[in-house]
Protein backbone atom coordinates (compact mmCIF):
# COMPACT_ATOMS: atom_id res chain seq x y z
CA UNK A 1 0.00 0.00 0.00
CA UNK A 2 1.26 3.52 -0.77
CA UNK A 3 1.34 6.77 1.61
CA UNK A 4 -1.77 7.98 -0.57
CA UNK A 5 -4.02 4.61 0.15
CA UNK A 6 -3.49 4.77 3.67
CA UNK A 7 -4.72 8.58 3.74
CA UNK A 8 -7.93 7.78 1.52
CA UNK A 9 -8.78 5.11 4.08
CA UNK A 10 -7.90 7.05 6.94
CA UNK A 11 -10.20 9.81 5.71
CA UNK A 12 -13.33 7.58 6.21
CA UNK A 13 -12.27 5.37 8.85
CA UNK A 14 -14.14 5.03 12.40
CA UNK A 15 -11.37 3.70 13.86
CA UNK A 16 -7.13 2.50 13.58
CA UNK A 17 -6.87 -0.91 13.39
CA UNK A 18 -3.64 -2.92 12.37
CA UNK A 19 -4.07 -7.25 12.22
CA UNK A 20 -0.96 -9.39 12.01
CA UNK A 21 -0.49 -11.71 9.31
CA UNK A 22 -1.76 -14.41 11.57
CA UNK A 23 -5.78 -12.67 12.36
CA UNK A 24 -4.36 -11.29 15.80
CA UNK A 25 -5.15 -7.38 16.24
CA UNK A 26 -2.70 -5.15 17.62
CA UNK A 27 -3.61 -4.00 21.00
CA UNK A 28 -5.83 -0.91 20.18
CA UNK A 29 -3.88 1.30 23.00
CA UNK A 30 -0.48 1.15 20.22
CA UNK A 31 1.39 3.68 19.29
CA UNK A 32 2.67 5.05 15.94
CA UNK A 33 6.50 6.60 17.45
CA UNK A 34 7.59 6.56 14.14
CA UNK A 35 6.47 8.01 10.35
CA UNK A 36 9.36 8.37 8.33
CA UNK A 37 11.62 7.43 4.76
CA UNK A 38 14.22 4.82 4.87
CA UNK A 39 16.65 4.76 1.71
CA UNK A 40 18.60 1.61 1.41
CA UNK A 41 21.54 1.23 -0.88
CA UNK A 42 23.06 -2.12 -1.73
CA UNK A 43 24.87 -4.28 -4.00
CA UNK A 44 22.74 -7.05 -5.03
CA UNK A 45 24.25 -11.27 -5.00
CA UNK A 46 25.33 -10.39 -8.85
CA UNK A 47 27.49 -7.30 -8.21
CA UNK A 48 24.42 -4.55 -9.43
CA UNK A 49 23.78 -1.27 -7.69
CA UNK A 50 20.07 -0.69 -6.40
CA UNK A 51 18.33 1.36 -4.05
CA UNK A 52 14.86 1.08 -2.76
CA UNK A 53 12.75 3.99 -0.87
CA UNK A 54 9.92 2.90 1.27
CA UNK A 55 7.85 5.02 3.90
CA UNK A 56 8.39 3.60 7.36
CA UNK A 57 5.63 3.42 9.93
CA UNK A 58 6.46 2.24 13.34
CA UNK A 59 4.43 0.41 15.45
CA UNK A 60 4.69 0.06 19.60
CA UNK A 61 2.70 -1.30 22.48
CA UNK A 62 3.32 0.73 25.49
CA UNK A 63 1.32 0.45 29.32
CA UNK A 64 -0.73 3.24 28.80
CA UNK A 65 -3.80 1.29 27.73
CA UNK A 66 -6.58 3.99 27.34
CA UNK A 67 -4.35 5.38 24.40
CA UNK A 68 -6.07 5.53 21.18
CA UNK A 69 -4.46 6.82 17.64
CA UNK A 70 -7.54 8.76 16.02
CA UNK A 71 -7.46 8.70 12.35
CA UNK A 72 -7.48 12.18 12.52
CA UNK A 73 -4.25 12.50 14.65
CA UNK A 74 -2.06 9.72 12.27
CA UNK A 75 -3.23 11.98 8.72
CA UNK A 76 -1.54 15.02 10.56
CA UNK A 77 1.52 13.00 11.49
CA UNK A 78 1.58 11.98 8.09
CA UNK A 79 1.52 15.21 6.49
CA UNK A 80 3.76 17.00 8.98
CA UNK A 81 6.42 13.86 7.17
CA UNK A 82 5.25 14.84 4.12
CA UNK A 83 5.80 18.60 4.93
CA UNK A 84 8.98 18.56 7.21
CA UNK A 85 11.05 15.46 5.96
CA UNK A 86 9.40 16.02 1.97
CA UNK A 87 7.96 11.91 2.18
CA UNK A 88 6.84 11.11 -1.31
CA UNK A 89 3.85 8.54 -2.10
CA UNK A 90 5.88 5.65 -1.23
CA UNK A 91 5.16 1.99 -0.47
CA UNK A 92 4.97 1.31 3.27
CA UNK A 93 6.66 -0.86 5.38
CA UNK A 94 5.22 -1.51 8.90
CA UNK A 95 7.89 -1.74 11.57
CA UNK A 96 6.20 -4.04 14.65
CA UNK A 97 7.83 -5.48 18.05
CA UNK A 98 6.72 -9.13 18.44
CA UNK A 99 9.94 -11.77 19.42
CA UNK A 100 12.32 -9.21 17.07
CA UNK A 101 11.28 -6.08 14.87
CA UNK A 102 9.18 -7.44 12.14
CA UNK A 103 8.84 -5.80 9.07
CA UNK A 104 5.20 -5.98 7.09
CA UNK A 105 3.67 -4.90 4.09
CA UNK A 106 0.04 -3.08 4.07
CA UNK A 107 -3.15 -3.81 3.23
CA UNK A 108 -6.64 -2.86 3.73
CA UNK A 109 -9.59 -5.26 4.77
CA UNK A 110 -13.20 -5.09 6.39
CA UNK A 111 -12.01 -1.54 7.20
CA UNK A 112 -8.88 -2.38 9.28
CA UNK A 113 -5.17 -2.26 8.41
CA UNK A 114 -3.46 -5.48 7.49
CA UNK A 115 -0.28 -6.27 7.98
CA UNK A 116 0.83 -8.63 5.44
CA UNK A 117 3.86 -11.16 5.39
CA UNK A 118 7.11 -9.91 3.50
CA UNK A 119 9.88 -12.73 2.47
CA UNK A 120 13.66 -12.22 1.54
CA UNK A 121 14.37 -12.72 -2.41
CA UNK A 122 17.47 -12.88 -4.80
CA UNK A 123 17.53 -10.15 -7.17
CA UNK A 124 20.08 -11.46 -9.44
CA UNK A 125 19.23 -15.12 -9.98
CA UNK A 126 20.58 -14.96 -13.33
CA UNK A 127 23.97 -13.94 -12.22
CA UNK A 128 24.96 -15.50 -8.98
CA UNK A 129 24.51 -19.07 -9.35
CA UNK A 130 21.17 -19.69 -7.52
CA UNK A 131 19.31 -22.34 -8.75
CA UNK A 132 16.46 -22.35 -11.50
CA UNK A 133 13.00 -23.87 -11.33
CA UNK A 134 14.28 -27.54 -13.69
CA UNK A 135 11.53 -27.71 -16.35
CA UNK A 136 8.87 -30.91 -15.22
CA UNK A 137 8.80 -33.75 -17.05
CA UNK A 138 6.49 -36.55 -17.71
CA UNK A 139 8.30 -39.62 -17.01
CA UNK A 140 7.10 -40.97 -20.68
CA UNK A 141 9.53 -38.26 -21.96
CA UNK A 142 12.43 -39.64 -20.17
CA UNK A 143 13.85 -41.70 -22.83
CA UNK A 144 13.69 -38.70 -25.63
CA UNK A 145 15.79 -36.44 -23.94
CA UNK A 146 18.98 -37.82 -25.05
CA UNK A 147 20.31 -37.44 -21.45
CA UNK A 148 20.72 -41.39 -21.32
CA UNK A 149 18.08 -42.57 -18.97
CA UNK A 150 17.78 -45.71 -16.98
CA UNK A 151 16.40 -48.38 -19.41
CA UNK A 152 17.06 -52.38 -19.06
CA UNK A 153 20.38 -52.66 -19.99
CA UNK A 154 21.59 -49.29 -20.06
CA UNK A 155 24.11 -49.50 -17.23
CA UNK A 156 22.32 -47.30 -14.82
CA UNK A 157 21.04 -49.98 -12.11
Amino acid sequence: MKLSEIKNHLATADAVNFCLPDGTFIPEHFHVTEVGVITKNFIDCGGMVRSEKKASFQLWNANDTEHRLKAKKLIDIIALSEKVIGMEDLEIEVEYQSGTIGKYGLDFKEGNFVLTATHTDCLAKENCGAPTSKPKLALVELGTTGEGCCTPGGGCC
